[in-house]
């Protein structure tokens, strides 16, 4: 009896040992994972660290033979540099009012549209949408010219009509709402329809409230792209009132040489919006991305 409540006891130490050993094992994972985690966003962020550390250096810094992270003598001065340089708030308000706009018209017609191709059964849909879709392999260099023709032939050149009504319309905008409307359970529809709701009602009343995430996505990615867009903006403006903060950053770019710490001055100001905006609509674009927003 004896050995045998030994061999019990050795056993139940053993499994003890054994559950300790696994659940160290499983808290080294974690914290490893975590590590290797905040690695990679400190790595991922270094180069926006870079670009705020430039704009506060003067230009004998930025080009020292050491270069340092932190400036030595930090100054205001190039932002003050670049407002004296052009409108800058003139241009921030050009650059912030077509973003918005373009991204108010995708997200209007892109979701009626979606809609249609999704909730509304009518010959020759499915060919009509791939045909849509075919739309983004076309590069937008090809249609600049032909595109930059129509806005003379329509005198909307150096005009704000000119660069917004282009980028209105969105095939991949239409593709991820349409995606994510097709996921909505048909009961839905048919109780609407029962109850004698149209088309426009179940669009407006219970497909847009539903579709948040879907929405945000698109909100974020219209609005950066928008923000970001330069060829357009290139061709299409011709005066500093009407011009966009990406056209007024490349005046800062010279032939020979480039004052980098104005052009990094330049670039906190372009990036400021798009952060601000992604952080209040982060966990709309995750939930977009991870969900509805690209079923099929």
């Amino acid at each position: 009896m004896q050995v045998e409540n030994q061999g019990s006891f050795a056993l139940m130490a053993g499994k003890k040992q054994t559950k300790s050993l696994t659940v160290t094992l499983k808290v080294v994972r974690i914290v490893l994972s975590y590590a290797a985690l905040v690695l990679a966003a400190l790595f991922s962020l270094l180069p926006f660290i870079w670009m705020v550390s430039t704009s506060l250096k003067p230009a004998g810094e930025v080009l020292s033979a050491s270069p340092v992270l932190l400036p030595a003598n930090p100054t205001l001065s190039n932002y003050v540099t670049i407002a004296d340089a052009f409108p800058i708030w003139r241009i921030l308000f050009n650059s912030l009012f077509v973003a918005v706009l373009i991204t108010l018209a995708q997200l209007l017609f892109s979701a009626m549209a979606a809609f249609a191709f999704a909730r509304i059964p009518f010959r020759g849909s499915g060919l009509l949408f791939v045909l849509y879709l075919a739309t983004l392999m076309i590069p937008s260099q090809v249609t600049i010219t032909p595109l930059f023709i129509l806005m003379t032939g329509l005198g909307w050149v150096n005009t704000y009509q000119g660069l917004i009504l282009p980028g209105a319309f969105s095939a991949f905008g239409v593709f991820l709402l349409r995606q994510s409307f097709l996921s909505f359970p048909k009961e839905y529809e048919e109780a609407a329809n029962l109850d004698g709701a149209t088309y426009w009602t179940v669009f407006r009343r219970l497909v847009l409230p539903l579709s948040g995430p879907a929405l945000a996505t698109l909100t974020v990615l219209s609005f950066m792209s928008a923000w970001n867009s330069f060829l357009w903006p290139l061709f299409v403006t011709r005066d500093a009132e009407i011009m966009t903060l990406p056209v007024a950053l490349a005046t800062l770019q010279g032939r020979w040489t480039t004052q980098w710490n104005l052009v990094m001055a330049g670039a906190v100001l372009a990036v400021l919006p798009i952060i601000t905006l992604y952080l209040f609509a982060q966990r709309y674009f995750v939930q977009g991305m991870t969900a509805g927003g690209l079923k099929g």
